[in-house]
């Protein structure tokens, strides 16, 4: 008798991922993998959590979500245009910060996406904000987690 391999709660799964913009282009080169404990690690958008609930070992799912839920609407306000001297000498675009120079520690990830010697502009918003994306998931492998693993991830969340 075969053991029942399916997505639930307190099961460790290994999935496969990849993520298309709304053109089904990539947005990686190559998938990527994650290893998680369905239902209490928040590790996948809860869209996503559910519509693998109860699948198979080697299942596939093709999903679209909207900004809303993935990286949220793109959001103007967290456009900053800031002093270039406030920041590294060897400033260059792409490169991030953790909350503004100078100011209080937002939590939020600050990328620069362009500068000039006097200002750079520094851009809080996640960089797949406002898009909507396709995820092409296959769930590689199921396996039950022990009492103490569902405990240590349950006392994490308190």
């Amino acid at each position: 008798m075969s053991e029942d391999k399916r997505v639930a709660y307190g099961r460790w799964v290994s999935l496969s991922y990849r993520i298309y913009d709304s053109q089904a282009e990539p947005i990686e080169p190559e998938a990527r993998s994650l290893v998680y404990l369905h239902g209490l690690q928040k590790d996948l958008f809860p869209k996503i959590e559910h519509a693998i609930e109860g699948l198979d070992v080697q299942a596939r799912l093709s999903l679209y979500l909207e900004p809303a839920d993935t990286f949220g609407d793109y959001d103007e306000q967290l456009i900053h245009l800031v002093a270039r001297d406030s920041l590294p000498a060897s400033l260059e675009a792409g490169m991030s910060f953790e909350g503004l120079p100078g100011g209080t520690n937002d939590g939020l990830l600050y990328t620069v996406t362009d500068f000039t010697d006097a200002v750079a502009v520094l851009d809080g918003n996640h960089p797949l904000a406002g898009m909507g994306l396709r995820f092409d998931i296959e769930v590689l492998d199921i396996w039950d987690a022990t009492p103490e693993e569902i405990e240590a991830c349950e006392l994490q969340d308190d």
